[in-house]
């Protein structure tokens, strides 16, 4: 079962361009828009990290990129 995502692609553009103007130093996550989506399912669920669907990659990676 896919995940239903949030943004559509005129939302995603214009906040990949704030993500792009804001990075700083490090490594880069793989999938922004993922990463994204997946913060954005739990803030609607209220579920807690650890329910997170895999769609989204591991809750843990998430959750630390969140966290930071």
């Amino acid at each position: 079962m896919a995940t239903r995502m949030q943004l559509d692609n005129r939302q995603w553009t214009k906040l990949s361009r704030v993500l792009e103007a804001q990075r700083g130093v490090g490594r880069r996550g793989r999938d922004d828009r993922n990463f994204v989506e997946g913060v954005l399912w739990i803030h609607r669920t209220g579920a807690p990290w650890r329910d997170l669907p895999s769609d989204f990659g591991p809750w843990k990676t998430v959750y630390n990129r969140f966290d930071r």
